[in-house]
């Protein structure tokens, strides 16, 4: 299933709570919320269950990594296997896994060959502007600062994520704003779209939540059904 902007993508990490069936479990209770509330909701799961989750599930799932074939040293995914376990997009030089930038180009060509969407990670106004010219189909606005941190971009400085948005629909219009590190409520997602972006996402909140169903709906509420 091909990512539809707006969405917002629940990213299942490392946890323990997310591994093989209890990760598929995970997932459901995100499709059925999705169904429920007609939001687009995206996941990605770890590595090793990417099969699992796209053969049961109708979720648009990202892969939370990838190395090309010819590059990847043993146990790396790469993006040739991931493609063949159903995933939808992959993410590119995620601060949490990051690849050479200098590497970044070829990545996105050979996504391209896959029929898999590239979701660049950029730190800076600056980096995007770089990613840009390789023609990604999305970038990921994310200082690893914010990652799981109370304090995100959307909540300290949404002028600079609006003069992100601003930069990508001057140079690269046909590439979609994806912004991510500390957002937890439903105001920093209404806070996010309000700056222009088309997609945002959480990792942390949503496996802290106490109550993983009522969450999501809270999140669903804020998603818009299209963009502006």
């Amino acid at each position: 299933m091909a990512l539809e902007y707006p969405f917002f993508l629940i990213n299942f990490k490392t946890a323990a709570e997310t591994v093989g069936e209890d990760g598929l479990a995970f997932a459901q209770t995100i499709e059925r919320v999705g169904a429920a509330t007609g939001t687009r909701f995206a996941i990605a799961p770890q590595p090793t269950d990417v099969r699992l989750v796209a053969d049961r599930t109708d979720l648009p799932v990202v892969a939370q990594s990838a190395r090309h074939g010819e590059d990847a040293a043993l146990g790396t995914p790469t993006l040739e296997a991931v493609a063949a376990a159903g995933a939808d997009a992959v993410f590119v030089n995620h601060p949490q896994n990051e690849a050479t930038f200098g590497d970044v180009p070829r990545l996105i060509d050979r996504c391209r060959e896959c029929s898999l969407e590239s979701i660049v990670c950029v730190n800076s106004r600056e980096q995007g502007r770089a990613a840009l010219a390789y023609d990604p189909d999305c970038l990921l606005f994310e200082r690893p600062d914010d990652i799981a941190s109370e304090e995100g971009l959307i909540r300290t400085h949404p002028d600079r994520l609006e003069a992100f948005v601003e930069m990508v629909e001057r140079e690269g219009s046909r590439t979609r704003v994806f912004v991510g590190g500390g957002v937890r409520t439903a105001d920093d997602v209404e806070r996010a779209f309000d700056c222009g972006v088309d997609a945002t996402g959480a990792a942390s909140a949503a496996l802290a939540a106490d109550d993983l169903e009522a969450w999501l709906r809270s999140i669903a509420d804020a998603v818009p059904d299209k963009l502006e």
